[in-house]
C-alpha cells in the first residue's frame, strides 16, 4: 500500500483538527485544477461558475477519502483530483457540497489500479452447483465499502465521443444508487421528484420510464448482437441488468449530454431532475 497523494494528504491533515474544521478547505491549486479540467472535455465544456463549484466540491471530497494504488502503483495528486473532479461532477447541483458529499458517506477507500482488474467470482445454478470464473473489471463500487477503478480506464474518459463513458462516473452512481440500500437502478428520489405530486408517483414516473428505456435498449442489443443490427452509441454493458443500464446511462449523460438528450429524450428531463440541471418537461406515460 501506498501513502495518499502528497494534496491529498494536506486536505485529510487539515481535517483532522478542530481549528481547520472550522475554516476553509485548503484549494486545489489552480494550475493542477486547470490542467485537469482541459484533460476531461465535459470538465472543460462546464460554464465558469460551475467550474469553481466542482473544484470547491472536489476538494471537499479529496479531504474526505483515501487513495491506495495497488500493484506499486503511486497515486499522484494529478490522479487524485482527476478522480475527485470526476465523482463530484454528479453532485454539483445538489446545494451545499458538504451535504451533497454525504451521498458517499458509507465509505473512504479508493483503490487505483494500473490496469484492468481481474475479481474471482462463484455463482450458483438451477441445480445447485457452484461455478467459479473470472471477472476483468474496470471499476467496481462495493456497498460500504472502497470503490476500484482502473487507472487507463479513468484518464480516457470522454477522449472519443463515440464512446461517451467514464468508470469514475459509472461507478459513483452506483453509489448513489445503493444509497436506499438496493442496487436497483431506482435511486432516491426528493419529494416533488420532476413536478410529481407524491413519492409513489415520482417513483411510479420513474420506475415506468426507465423499465421501457430499458427493455428497449436491451432489445437492440441483441438485435445488434445476434442478427447484425445497428450498434448502440450508448455501452451495451447497460443491456445487462436495469443497474448497469442507470450507471451507463448517466455517465453517457454526464460525458456527453447533448447526444445522450437525443438519443433518450425520455430519460433526459429525469435525470435533469435527479442531478438538478434546468428543468424541462417531462411527458408522463
Amino acid at each position: 500500500m501506498h501513502p495518499p497523494a502528497a494534496l491529498t494528504r494536506l486536505l485529510r491533515r487539515a481535517s483532522n483538527s478542530l481549528r481547520s474544521r472550522l475554516a476553509p478547505v485548503p484549494e486545489i491549486p489552480a494550475e493542477l485544477w486547470l490542467s485537469t479540467v482541459r484533460q476531461f472535455p465535459f470538465l472543460a465544456a462546464l460554464d465558469m461558475e460551475e467550474q469553481s463549484k466542482l473544484r470547491a466540491i472536489s476538494a471537499l471530497f479529496l479531504q474526505q477519502k483515501e487513495f491506495t494504488g495497488a500493484h506499486g502503483m503511486e497515486v499522484t495528486d494529478a490522479m487524485a483530483v482527476a478522480i475527485a473532479a470526476q465523482a463530484c461532477l454528479p453532485l454539483l447541483h445538489w446545494g451545499d457540497p458538504a451535504k451533497a458529499l454525504d451521498w458517499y458517506d458509507d465509505f473512504v477507500g479508493i483503490v487505483v489500479h494500473p490496469a484492468e482488474a481481474v475479481a474471482v467470482r462463484q455463482s450458483t445454478d438451477a441445480a445447485g452447483v457452484t461455478h467459479q470464473y473470472s471477472q476483468v473489471l474496470l471499476g467496481e463500487a462495493m456497498e460500504r465499502g472502497p470503490v476500484m477503478l482502473a487507472w487507463p480506464a479513468v484518464e480516457s474518459a470522454g477522449q472519443d465521443p463515440e464512446d461517451a463513458t467514464s468508470v469514475v462516473i459509472h461507478e459513483f452512481i452506483h453509489k448513489i444508487d445503493m444509497k436506499d440500500g438496493a442496487v436497483n437502478g431506482r435511486p432516491p428520489l426528493q419529494l416533488g421528484f420532476a413536478g410529481t405530486s407524491s413519492a409513489a408517483e415520482g417513483r411510479r414516473l420513474w420506475a415506468d420510464t426507465w423499465t421501457r428505456a430499458y427493455d428497449g435498449f436491451r432489445e437492440k442489443v441483441i438485435i445488434a448482437q445476434r442478427f447484425g443490427g445497428e450498434k448502440q452509441w450508448l455501452n451495451s454493458y447497460g443491456a445487462t441488468a436495469p443497474e448497469e443500464f442507470f450507471a451507463v446511462a448517466c455517465e453517457a449523460y454526464f460525458v456527453n449530454h447533448s447526444r445522450f438528450a437525443q438519443e433518450f429524450p425520455a430519460l433526459s428531463p429525469l435525470l435533469d431532475a435527479l442531478f438538478n440541471r434546468p428543468a424541462r418537461t417531462v411527458a408522463r406515460p
